[in-house]
Formats: structure tokens, sequence, C-alpha cells
């Protein structure tokens, strides 16, 4: 005999959804919809806060912190050795800020290379060009040979250029350095037997025996390419500071290194004044008020040995590059008669 379960009847109750509930649902999609619109919207409009250069950090320096419109200061320090480390990153990323109005160059340097005088000379007046932006240089405690050099690159505005009143400056002229050692090692009966494609191709060489015709002939061409590269300095000069003549800039360009005042009265610089001054004058040639312009600088990003060590490493160290530079017959616009074999960081 089986006995049959039975089940119960299954029962749907339908129950009429609270007005209340359906507001509060949709208030919240509403709520969330709203506050994604201001996420994307604040994005936009504080983007330029943000940080998009890996290689630099941009950090506020004076005037509004808030401010759209930028003057940015564009640093120059230390010897310069090319033109493609972080004075070129500072200049990249000028290139694409375009709430940037003004550039002041900030230079506290004694020159450098040749060549890296003139990439960064070239990039930075290309920059002010395209972008119709003032440049406005502010001087450190040295500008000389080099660092005057890119200091040129100011498209020949009038009263642009600053100098500190205890700064160096001037120094314009060329030197392609060498030293003969080969009469030492003579003394060690050591002798230079290296085998090349031509006597010219061992020039500058300071172990290489030379008979005076070879000498005379090296010095001439080597004379030469220092005129050549000295001719171009007296251009740029002329380019920058377009109120001097040749003859003026023939008085100035004898190699010679001016203190700030002997600069202003020789025509070299405009003012005799201080980072801030050059700010303001930045400030005034963009059309810009104090009241709405952020200046900003910029800065290498830190590693973690930064960190460890408190936030600095030491202040220079020894560039294989620039012993290597030694051995090369390349021009300096430097202020010295030994290129720099320590690099500031």
């Amino acid at each position: 005999m089986q006995i049959e379960s039975r089940q119960p009847p299954t029962r749907v109750i339908l129950e009429h959804a609270s007005p209340w509930g359906r507001w509060l649902g949709r208030a919240g999609w509403i709520v969330a919809g709203i506050a994604l619109l201001s996420a994307i919207g604040s994005a936009g409009a504080f983007q330029q806060y943000f940080q998009r250069d890996e290689r630099i950090v941009e950090k506020w320096h004076s005037l509004s912190k808030t401010a759209g419109d930028k003057v940015a200061i564009v640093s120059v320090t230390g010897a310069i050795l090319g033109g493609d480390g972080f004075v070129r990153a500072q200049l990249d990323h000028v290139a694409e800020d375009e709430a940037v109005k003004a550039i002041v160059l900030r230079v506290d340097s004694p020159g450098g290379t040749v060549s890296g005088s003139d990439e960064i000379h070239h990039r930075l007046a290309k920059l002010a060009e395209k972008r119709d932006i003032p440049v406005v240089v502010s001087m450190g405690g040295i500008a000389a040979s080099g660092g005057y050099y890119v200091a040129m690159a100011n498209r020949g505005t009038d009263d642009v250029i600053f100098a500190e009143p205890a700064t160096l400056t001037g120094s314009i002229g060329v030197i392609i350095p060498h030293f003969d050692i080969s009469q030492a090692l003579r003394k060690y009966d050591v002798r230079d037997d290296s085998i090349a494609s031509g006597p010219m191709k061992e020039m500058l060489s300071p172990t290489k025996d030379r008979t005076p015709e070879l000498a005379e002939k090296e010095r001439k061409l080597l004379q030469e390419l220092v005129d050549d590269m000295f001719g171009r300095f007296k251009e740029i000069v002329k380019a920058g500071r377009p109120k001097l003549d040749d003859a003026a800039v023939d008085r100035v360009a004898t190699g010679q290194v001016f203190t700030a005042r002997q600069a202003l009265e020789a025509g070299l610089v405009d003012r005799l004044g201080f980072l801030e001054d050059a700010i303001d004058r930045a400030v005034e040639l963009a059309g810009l008020t104090a009241e709405k312009t952020r200046v900003v600088k910029y800065s290498k990003p830190k590693g973690l040995l930064d960190e460890v060590l408190g936030g600095t490493t030491a202040s220079g160290r020894i560039d294989l590059a620039a012993i290597a530079e030694l051995t090369t017959p390349r021009g300096w616009y430097l202020c010295s008669w030994l290129p720099a074999l320590v690099r500031s960081e």
C-alpha cells in the first residue's frame, strides 16, 4: 500500500514595490553618474597639475599656487657636456605644456662643449619662436663662455638679461685643449707607436712625438677650427645683443671674464637683478599678472638611494665621457683651460 505525499500548492505573492524604494534606487544611479561626470571634468581641468614626464618633476616656485598660466624656470647648471640631458628634458616638457607662457632661463654654468652649448641654444630658440613666448635670462654665480652662449637664445629682445651683482660672465671665446707629454715619456724610454691612416689622424695626441714641420701644420689646422667656431660664437652674440655693433662685440670677445657691473657697462647684460626680478620681467612680457601666474621649476626624480641618504647624493661625479674628451680634438666654450672632469648632477 503506497502512501502518496501531497505537497502544498505553491503560492506566488505579488507585492507592489514602494514608490520610495524606486525613487531611492534611481537617485543612487543619478548621484553616481553626476560623480563620474564631475571626476572626468576635474581631470580635464586639472590635467596641467599632473606629472606627465617621468624624466622630471615639476614643482611650484612662486606667485600663485593655483593659477593656470605658468612661467617656467629652465635651469642650465654645471658644465655643459651635451644637449640631450636634463636641459633637454626641461625643454621637451615646456614644449608640451601649453600653459607655459614665458621661460626664465636660469644659467649657472662655466660653459662646456661647443656642440652641447650650440644644441641647447638651438632648441631653446626654436621653442621660443614656435610658441612665440618670451625668454628672460637670470644669471647665477657664473654664466660664462658656453653659459653666455645659451643665454643668447632670447630672440634679441631688449631688457631681458639679468645678472646678479656677484655674477661672472663673458669669456667669449673657444679653446681646444692640448697637452704634450711626449718629452716626459721619452725620459722613461716610452714611445707612442700607434698605427694611423695619416699624420692628421693623430692630431692632438699628447704622447706623439712630432717633427717641427708636422707640429706647425697641425697647429695651423687647429687654429682654423678655432677661428671658425669663434666666428659663430660672435654671430650668436650679435643676434642676442642686437644693440652691439661689430666693433663692440670684438671688444668683449677676447675671452675675458667680466664682473656683472663690467658686463652691464659693456652691454653684455641689461640689468643687475636676481631671479625674482627676471620672473617679474617674464610676467610682464607675457602680458600676465602676478596674481594669475604660477611660476614652476623642474628637478630630477629622486631614486631609492636619494631617499635613503636623505634626499641628496654626492654633488658631483667623475665622468668617464668627459675624460674621453681629453683625447679628442673638440672645441670648448669653457671658462677654463681644462675641460671639466666633474659634472654637477
